[in-house]
């Protein structure tokens, strides 16, 4: 369509922000967006309303958008027998949360783009994921779909009333979490997971066979892992870490030109993936890489941490500084097109012998692994094995593979892009603004620093509401829809990873503030918290969720944030607050760690306990800086840092109670390691506060 041409349909969803959304702007169906005014409409009609949920990079709703709802006959249909909702899940993760949870108690699985149809109150029927224009391989068309429903609706409706009203009781009853009193915690939750991860581990290829024939990255799990190792010395905990990490950057889920991981693999070797890439997935691979470097001292994680990051910083960052959401997996209509690449292709565009290190290293042959003769790029061999083959040296094949890379990069480049939702989510971006706080501070880069810094001021700058509330998504100058409780709790833990990385006690008491919103807003006194603010829509159910899906949930984000402003002294009531959500899912923690790794990652930190330490020095001696680094530079899972130098530890102090009556015994710097507040004798020297930190 030229620039000329006015498009035939053109519906609500056009005054929407959402990439998503405005992808369906112009279909022929009458969509509205999720509204008080089309539930009115469907029941001054007495329609049933069609819910279809999905977000801008879901290569499956790009399918179902082109096959059903750009048809005229198929649209003419819906129009006229029921009212039609878009909704972008990662705007409106309250409302996706309702409906998927119906369409899993109706023996379904999962997915999306995921079409619920409800009652015109908003109560679900039946639903389903993708479907077919058109009956096919015996699988129902959405034609046939939508014409059943509409036959019971007129000759079954009391069946339909039932079952909605079932359904509906059920999700009300599921969202009730309570919390029992004075439960009695240990590791047997870390424990049992580790066993089951151990029980599903894949040798070969490293990761999970924990779904049918698909591999999603790991990273909240291996996280917990590195801190079962850290705990029992356990080397089977560490060799699965190591393995499915070096394995995941080896592979075709990892962009070998780029940098950065798609969303998951379609088999289990890494090698086809589904490729869009998401923020929060890559957040959590720095992150977790982070820690790998730290755990192991092994620069191959921090060196993949920092690509990962160099593809955030170069293709994911708005101008202000804020984290775009996500990269489509399609391009010019085809997925992966963008990715792939061919021999000729490259031959086109390397020398001679760039070309045939390229291709070997790589594994670009004619036949392929991909769709039409395209080849997914993957590694399979270390360096030296292919200089070898090659009759090379391995620094020039080295060499010449960086100048290959570079030069397909950039070549890469001039092909049409995928779509870039640019839409920025503030727990999304505050999970990355924690991957670069915390490589900052680990890898002594000031620069990661700044990038975090940057992104946190706009969020706590531009996401907020006129009178203080934060909000859930920034995009096209439009801050809107009130923030969850995941958005508040991931950006306070952002804020005290900022804190760690700068001393800046302004991050400390943004992070107090957040989570004393989160009581304000989102307290449940007798179990875990909830989704939805108390000022928010109400639904069919007020959610407390636990699960660690593709990013830990509010309540494990939340249970991170109270202990750790506990471990600092900001009050015992954070303590409660955490020990409340843990009791809410116990029993989900001793049976099903595997679904819950970030929350199991909060009480261990509980478990340990934690250490807190209090340095006072000058920032700009050696000898302060020296003991920031055994504190920096190891892993500490388990650990809080306050510093200040001897001039601001009172204003400090007067934020963060650990730094209160700290001092620079004899003028030098000092370290002070306690537990629950109780404190070793001073130190000064690495070594000896080496000795303080490995104490039982």
């Amino acid at each position: 369509m030229t620039a000329s041409q006015t498009p035939p349909h053109t519906n609500r969803l056009i005054q929407e922000k959402s990439p998503y959304l405005l992808q369906h702007a112009h279909n022929p169906v009458d969509w509205y967006p999720w509204s008080e005014e089309a539930f009115a409409r469907a029941q001054a009609e007495d329609k049933l309303v069609l819910v279809s949920i999905g977000y801008a990079t879901c290569h499956w709703c790009h399918v179902m958008e082109r096959e059903s709802f750009e048809d005229e006959r198929l649209a003419g249909y819906l129009n006229e027998h029921f009212v039609a909702i878009k909704v972008d899940r990662e705007e409106r993760p309250d409302v996706d949360k309702i409906y998927m949870d119906a369409l899993q108690a109706l023996g379904q699985q999962g997915g999306w783009p995921l079409n619920m149809f409800t009652t015109p109150d908003g109560r679900p029927v039946t639903g389903g994921t993708y479907f077919p224009p058109d009956d096919r391989h015996g699988r129902k068309g959405f034609l046939s779909v939508l014409q059943t429903i509409m036959d019971y609706w007129h000759n079954k409706r009391d069946d339909i009333l039932h079952n909605a009203e079932a359904i509906t009781a059920h999700l009300q009853q599921q969202a009730s979490l309570t919390a029992p009193a004075g439960a009695a915690w240990d590791h047997a939750g870390q424990d049992a997971a580790q066993a089951m991860y151990l029980q599903h581990f894949d040798a070969r290829d490293g990761g999970f066979t924990l779904q049918p024939q698909n591999k999603f990255p790991p990273s909240m799990g291996l996280m917990l892992l590195l801190r079962h190792h850290q705990r029992t010395g356990d080397e089977s905990s560490l060799g699965m870490v190591e393995h499915t990490l070096r394995s995941m950057v080896a592979g075709g889920i990892y962009d070998q030109l780029g940098g950065g991981l798609s969303r998951y693999s379609t088999d289990y070797q890494w090698l086809v993936p589904h490729f869009e890439k998401m923020l929060y997935d890559n957040a959590l691979l720095v992150q977790v890489l982070t820690e790998a470097h730290l755990a192991t001292g092994k620069p191959v994680y921090r060196a993949y941490a920092e690509d990962v990051l160099a593809y955030i910083q170069r293709d994911m960052t708005l101008p202000d500084g804020a984290f775009c959401s996500a990269e489509d997996a399609d391009s010019e209509g085809e997925e992966g097109k963008f990715y792939v690449w061919r021999p000729a292709e490259m031959d086109a565009v390397l020398s001679p012998e760039q070309a045939r290190v390229a291709k070997a290293y790589w594994n670009v042959t004619a036949q392929g692994n991909f769709e039409h003769g395209a080849t997914v790029l993957h590694t399979s061999r270390a360096p030296g094995e292919v200089a070898a083959e090659l009759g090379l040296e391995l620094d020039a094949m080295t060499d010449l593979l960086q100048q290959a890379r570079e030069t397909l990069l950039a070549a890469r480049a001039q092909r049409p892009r995928p779509l870039r939702d640019d839409k920025v989510l503030t727990s999304w971006n505050a999970l990355m603004i924690s991957a670069f706080a915390r490589a900052g501070r680990a890898f002594g880069d000031g620069a990661y620093t700044k990038a975090a810094l940057r992104a946190a001021r706009f969020i706590l700058t531009h996401l907020k509401s006129p009178a203080g509330r934060l909000l859930r998504r920034y995009r096209d100058g439009e801050a809107r829809f009130p923030a969850y409780l995941v958005d508040h709790a991931q950006l306070a833990v952002a804020c005290l990873d900022l804190y760690e990385a700068t001393a800046d006690a302004a991050w400390f008491a943004e992070a107090r503030a957040l989570m004393d919103a989160v009581n304000a807003l989102f307290r449940n006194e007798d179990g875990p918290y909830f989704d939805t603010g108390s000022d928010a829509e109400q639904l069919l159910a007020r959610n407390m969720e636990g699960y660690d899906g593709v990013e830990p949930s509010g309540n494990s984000a939340a249970a991170q944030a109270f202990l750790r402003l506990h471990a600092y002294g900001a009050g015992e009531s954070y303590l409660a607050d955490a020990l409340r959500i843990f009791g809410g899912f116990r029993q989900h923690l001793l049976k099903a760690g595997v679904s819950f790794p970030a929350m199991l990652n909060a009480l261990d930190f509980h478990l340990a306990p934690p250490r807190e330490v209090a340095i006072v020095g000058d920032p700009d001696a050696a000898d302060t800086q020296a003991l920031l680094d055994e504190l920096r530079t190891n892993f500490h899972p388990r650990t809080v840092v306050a510093f200040a130098p001897p001039e601001r530890v009172a204003d400090d102090a007067a934020r963060i109670p650990l730094l209160e009556s700290r001092q620079a015994v004899g003028g030098r710097p000092t370290a002070y390691v306690c537990r629950g507040q109780t404190c070793r004798l001073p130190v000064h020297s690495p070594d000896d506060l080496r000795a303080q930190l490995a104490e039982g």
